[in-house]
């Protein structure tokens, strides 16, 4: 089947994307040469990170350790509760 547009016709095999060159199906690159490629990719990406500052990251840890372990009361308090209804439930 085509199709007209304008002047010139084409069929609907010429309409459809072409495939993406790379990933998986990618040909002309051993497994070394992709695994170095790989590497090269993660550090530039690394690169782009903002590092927090020394002060940034104790404050973010203690932030961290200070919620974990408000919930880990909150679910401990709960435990109790919960198994202390079912001893009085089921005796």
């Amino acid at each position: 089947m085509t199709e007209t547009r304008g002047s010139i016709a084409t069929t609907e095999r010429e309409l459809q994307p072409a495939p993406a060159t790379g990933g998986r199906g990618s040909k002309g690159r051993g497994p070394i040469s992709r695994t170095g490629l790989y590497y090269r990719q993660v550090v530039a990406e690394l690169r782009k990170v903002i590092w927090p500052t020394r002060s940034e990251l104790i404050i973010y840890t203690i932030v961290a350790l200070v919620f974990v372990s408000a919930m880990v009361a909150i679910i401990a308090v709960m435990d109790i509760a919960f198994a202390r209804a079912v001893l009085d439930v089921f005796g």
